[in-house]
């Protein structure tokens, strides 16, 4: 099971929201990279990215730090926020990125999504099912929509993806623990792999989230919790083999 530590990225900063609210905002670095250094150095295999300027203005923002911190490792990236046209996701490539992840685009623009598995290969483009009580939210969370995340993401292998990451806003950033109930409805819904994200705090959760590696979740998504030092990312690695 793969543990990706996330790096959200404010105004070419390394910061960390509670529930996506952008009032409730902690900055950690003011150099993403050296935080991806930081990961890679510690055992990180692959590197979850978010350019939360992106996530709200709809296009990408933050390209110089986004650009600065693919260059300074040499794991892959994964990469999300406002990349909601073909033009956005081959500037996402071109940067170096690995997989591109497309949330608003697979409530608005499902074709495009298609076009994306078929341009750029299905493993290199994921999708991102942000759900509150139960329900999407897009345009970097600020928007609720009346689409089950379940139904959505049972719609995603018709599109041609492979792979879907799941976000339980409530529980983001919040150092709560995961809503597992909610993430156990997801994988038995769907034939196409997981990664969880949202309320990691402890060890326990990733022990927990790893029982369910057989029926479809890849990997786990860790973000405050690594920041606050609840956990160490050598212990969450360890905790996820």
């Amino acid at each position: 099971m793969i543990i990706y530590p996330a790096i959200d990225i404010m105004d070419g900063k390394c910061v960390r929201l509670q529930q996506g609210k952008f009032d409730q905002l902690k900055i950690y670095s003011n150099d993403p990279s050296e935080i991806a250094k930081k990961w890679e150095a510690e055992g990180a295999r692959f590197l979850h990215v978010v350019d939360l300027n992106g996530a709200a203005a709809g296009r990408p923002v933050n390209l110089e730090a986004i650009e600065k911190l693919v260059r300074s490792v040499h794991i892959p990236v994964q990469i999300g926020g406002g990349i909601r046209n073909i033009l956005s996701i081959e500037q996402m490539f071109d940067l170096g990125v690995k997989r591109v992840v497309l949330g608003t685009t697979v409530i608005t623009s499902p074709e495009l999504v298609a076009e994306a598995c078929l341009n750029f290969g299905a493993q290199n483009i994921v999708a991102a099912v942000d759900a509150y009580q139960g329900k999407v939210s897009v345009s970097g969370w600020r928007e609720k929509t009346s689409y089950k995340a379940i139904e959505i993401a049972q719609k995603l292998s018709l599109l041609g993806l492979k792979k879907l990451i799941y976000t339980d806003i409530a529980s983001d950033g919040m150092l709560g623990g995961v809503n597992l109930k909610a993430v156990q409805n997801l994988i038995k819904s769907v034939d196409i792999s997981v990664i969880v994200s949202g309320g990691v705090s402890t060890i326990d959760d990733i022990r927990k989230l790893k029982r369910f590696e057989e029926m479809g979740v890849e990997g786990i998504i860790v973000g405050k919790a690594l920041y606050e030092g609840t956990i160490t990312l050598k212990e969450a690695i360890e905790a996820g083999k």
